[in-house]
């Protein structure tokens, strides 16, 4: 039954991607505003969902190996073989601000989350924990975060012509509507993959960290996966792009910020490598992107070839 359930998640997440991107798209010609902005806050935030799900569902349960791990496997997953996937697929044109803000910012996240970690080591403490003070301060750059998204929003409307913005608006309802159906399916979609991937995975006897890193990772990261292909698919390579950055984001600011804040989080001592690894990654996208403001074919392949050689480690190390 539950790899029934998968083929059924993986068809509305398919479908629900398809939807979501269009509609998203259209929202962005009608609102005047860069499609890398609705990658980064409404495609982001949405693709996001089951992350946040999953990770607050496990910090109820007390469950922090899956948490964390789901985190740190979903920005890992995201920014190397998604962006390198879509990449192979259409080369990912990368705006100036994403290079020089948007990119930083997600590896500067990273960066606080590792020394957040580091209890033991920083502050000569027992174990190492995310606590709720760590949980809120995640959530205040968060807040900053939107912040800034909203006055880019704001400054960088596109002037258009009357006559194309009056047309775009009497198809204002059906683009919502899309969005709106897509969001659902991805959501569902990802909720169902996951719970019945979680149930196969720890029937065959795979660790609660493992569980955490690639099972419910690469689940959970199944809607910025189908959405990112298929936005490069449609040559929509920005909304491809700043799904991912903004993914990792809002993974690292609001799921373990609102999963830290509800319950501490056990940091287990392996996570530390993947965090060093997420920042890593982040680090190569950024040095990528800022070389030709592009994610090339064959850098697309390079990335997808490392991620491939982590998962083989980390399935070697439990």
């Amino acid at each position: 039954m539950e790899y029934l359930l998968l083929v059924i998640g993986f068809g509305l997440l398919i479908k629900g991607a398809d939807y979501f991107v269009v509609g998203a798209s259209n929202i962005a010609r009608l609102l005047r505003i860069p499609p890398i902005l609705i990658g980064l806050t409404v495609v982001a935030f949405g693709t996001s969902a089951p992350e946040a799900a999953v990770s607050i569902s496990a910090a109820l349960n007390g469950s922090g190996s899956i948490t964390l791990g789901n985190v740190i496997g979903s920005n890992i997953f995201n920014v190397s073989l998604i962006v390198g996937i879509a990449a192979m697929i259409y080369p990912l044109k990368v705006e100036k601000l994403t290079i020089l803000k948007e990119i930083p910012l997600a590896l500067l996240s990273a960066t606080v989350l590792l020394v957040m970690m580091a209890d033991r080591k920083l502050q000569n403490l027992d174990q190492n924990l995310l606590t709720r003070s760590d949980g809120l301060i995640l959530l205040g750059f968060l807040c900053v975060f939107v912040y800034y998204i909203i006055e880019i929003a704001l400054n960088s409307r596109e002037k258009t012509k009357s006559e194309d913005h009056m047309l775009d608006k009497k198809n204002a309802s059906k683009s919502v509507i899309f969005t709106f159906l897509g969001l659902v399916g991805v959501v569902l979609g990802g909720d169902i993959v996951v719970k019945n991937g979680i149930r196969i995975a720890l029937t065959l006897g795979l660790s609660e960290t493992l569980v955490g890193l690639t099972i419910v990772a690469i689940g959970t990261s199944l809607p910025e996966l189908i959405t990112s292909i298929t936005a490069a698919l449609r040559k929509e390579s920005e909304i491809a792009l700043g799904n991912i950055v903004g993914s990792n984001i809002f993974n690292t600011l609001f799921v373990l910020g609102t999963s830290s804040t509800i319950s501490p989080v056990l940091v287990a001592n392996e996570m530390f490598l993947d965090a060093i690894v997420m920042i890593l990654v982040t680090l190569v996208l950024l040095l990528l992107a800022s070389s030709n403001r592009r994610i090339s074919k064959v850098e697309g392949l390079s990335l997808t070839i490392a991620y491939v050689i982590y998962t083989i480690y980390i399935i070697i190390r439990n």
